[in-house]
């Protein structure tokens, strides 16, 4: 059973890594062969040069997540069978409680993957994105953001980590239902504490400046009885000339938030044609759906880890002792994320469904699509999009649809409409 175990997970991990690696050749191939052939509804937006620095921009991030994709894979390997073995026969022989060893287990294994991908996000901030001119953040703030990215990843971990342990020593026959409800909990309080607390950490918030904006987001709230404790603007400019738009908060904490980037970059009915799009997502529930999911998974997942968890199977095969049930939980997590790459593209064919609903919304709200098509040549535009992904790609990993179709898509609701 040791040796099955054994090998479904070497056909799962060398597997993973088959399918990322065609796939972005597969991407990087198609874009290559038809990067500079301009859609037929961006003629007149876009030119060959703009095209070129757009493929090349698409190249350079695939190639630079392949590499990454790769030593994270390597790295992974060599905890699993070398690393992990020597820390929990270290960590067991040491007169410590069971929590603290947890604890120091998957600190030093977020510590081993922080620093392999810490050379990769240096170059793809200070390199790649200075390269085509994405990139503003200075090299202070950049370790100002890694150092409370770090503390509060060290804090959130030792919470959730701590109470699993805890669940586990204290109640063995109920610890994954005590979990679930724990971790359901945390999880929507996060939610409602991340606008006010968590991202002010990072970012400056402030009130919308511009005030006839600000009343025509409210009318337009208004259309679908939404109501928000603000609409704000935040200084993302510091860090990045990318564009973006959201919604944030549940409850008394729900507010719109618009990049400084956005707001410059972009027409007040742009501006109000993506702000309609993300109503869309609200007014189908989409965000509750997504929530309501992962605490049905999360449900599943911690049942069957309680049912697994105690199998000497598991720790036999990669040479564990069996009374380290955290190494259990890590060696039943690397099952589950290699499962589910493959089982990724369900989600990702759900999103882009969304994404479809949230703009046939935005339409009916905004009475055109003229605003919406215009806002997503600019974005694309102004982010170097890929305007020629491979479909196998698309499938598996865009949860937006492929921009050329989506905007096709709009058109057609333009035509529908006008009839």
């Amino acid at each position: 059973m040791e040796k099955a175990l054994l090998i479904l997970f070497i056909v799962l991990f060398a597997g993973r890594i088959i399918c990322r690696y065609v796939l972005e050749r597969l991407n990087i191939r198609h874009l290559q062969h038809h990067g500079k052939e301009i859609p037929s509804v961006f003629q007149g937006m876009l030119d060959e040069e703009m095209l070129t620095k757009m493929a090349d921009y698409t190249v350079a991030n695939n190639r630079l997540a392949s590499r990454e994709n790769l030593v994270n894979d390597a790295v992974e390997f060599v905890v699993i069978f070398l690393v992990l073995p020597l820390l929990v026969g270290v960590l067991v022989t040491w007169k410590i409680h069971f929590i603290f060893q947890a604890l120091i287990f998957f600190g030093v294994l977020a510590a081993a993957g922080g620093i392999a991908g810490l050379p990769f996000d240096l170059y793809h901030t200070f390199v790649l994105e200075k390269r085509y001119g994405f990139s503003t953040i200075t090299w202070r703030l950049w370790f100002t953001d890694f150092l409370k990215s770090l503390i509060l990843s060290a804090v959130l971990m030792g919470i959730l980590v701590g109470a699993l342990m805890a669940f586990i020593l204290y109640l063995p026959a109920s610890w994954w239902f005590a979990a679930w409800l724990f971790f359901t909990a945390f999880e929507v309080l996060l939610l409602w504490l991340y606008p006010v607390v968590i991202a002010p950490l990072f970012n400056k918030y402030e009130p919308v400046r511009d005030e006839k904006l600000a009343e025509r987001i409210t009318a337009l709230m208004a259309k679908v009885g939404l109501q928000t404790q603000g609409i704000y603007q935040v200084d993302e400019g510091k860090r990045s000339r990318h564009t973006n738009a959201y919604f944030t908060g549940i409850g008394k904490t729900k507010r719109i938030v618009l990049f400084d980037t956005l707001l410059a970059s972009h027409s007040p009915e742009e501006i109000l044609a993506v702000l309609a799009h993300e109503v869309g997502h609200w007014k189908k529930k989409h965000i509750l759906k997504q929530l309501i999911f992962m605490i049905i998974l999360s449900f599943l997942v911690l049942y069957i880890a309680d049912q697994l968890i105690s199998s000497p199977v598991l720790y036999n095969a990669f040479s564990v002792p069996p009374q380290a049930l955290y190494a259990g939980l890590f060696l039943l997590s690397v099952y589950g994320s290699c499962i589910g790459f493959f089982v990724s593209p369900a989600g990702s064919a759900l999103m882009r469904r969304y994404e479809r609903e949230a703009d046939k919304i935005a339409v009916e709200l905004t009475g055109t699509s003229e605003h919406m098509i215009n806002a997503l040549k600019r974005l694309a535009k102004d982010n170097l999009a890929n305007l020629h992904p491979h479909p196998l790609y698309v499938w598996f990993y865009y949860s937006h649809p492929p921009l050329v179709e989506r905007i096709a898509a709009l058109h057609s609701m333009s035509t529908k409409n006008e009839a």
